[in-house]
């Protein structure tokens, strides 16, 4: 196998993207806790209690998102120094291991995903079973 300066220097846009993404999720989930906490200080509810537990779960797995999807990018950098200096062959195994740890971060970024979903379908069960406005269905003409 051959590897050059350019092969991991193409991950830098994509890994940065989604380095981007994640900071965005975390960002967002930041501020639905500020808001959880408040509402669950003013008003006690086992329903925002487990809110805020989904959401400490995602936290943590967006954390490790980060940091594996950093640990990616730097052996990047780092397999295109060993290339710069001519060794070659650990930088297959540097590059490799930046695959892997790019390939961790995507895998901990599904399961994050699927919790987040869990969550909203939780949510959407809970508003379905107690409606506010019930309409009445339209009968039909004789």
């Amino acid at each position: 196998m051959s590897l050059d300066l350019t092969t991991p220097a193409l991950l830098f846009p994509a890994i940065s993207l989604l380095l981007l993404a994640y900071t965005n999720r975390f960002l967002t989930i930041s501020g639905l806790i500020r808001g959880l906490a408040q509402k669950y200080r003013e008003n006690p509810d086992d329903v925002i209690y487990g809110q805020i537990v989904n959401l400490r779960k995602r936290v943590n797995l967006i954390k490790s998102m980060q940091l594996h999807g950093v640990l990616s990018l730097f052996l990047c950098v780092f397999c295109m120094f060993l290339l710069f200096a001519n060794y070659v062959l650990p930088s297959i195994y540097v590059f490799g291991a930046a695959l892997l740890f790019l390939l961790y971060s995507l895998a901990i970024s599904m399961r994050e995903i699927y919790i987040s979903v869990e969550a909203l379908n939780l949510q959407l069960s809970l508003i379905e079973s107690n409606p506010v406005i019930k309409k009445e269905k339209p009968q039909k003409k004789q």
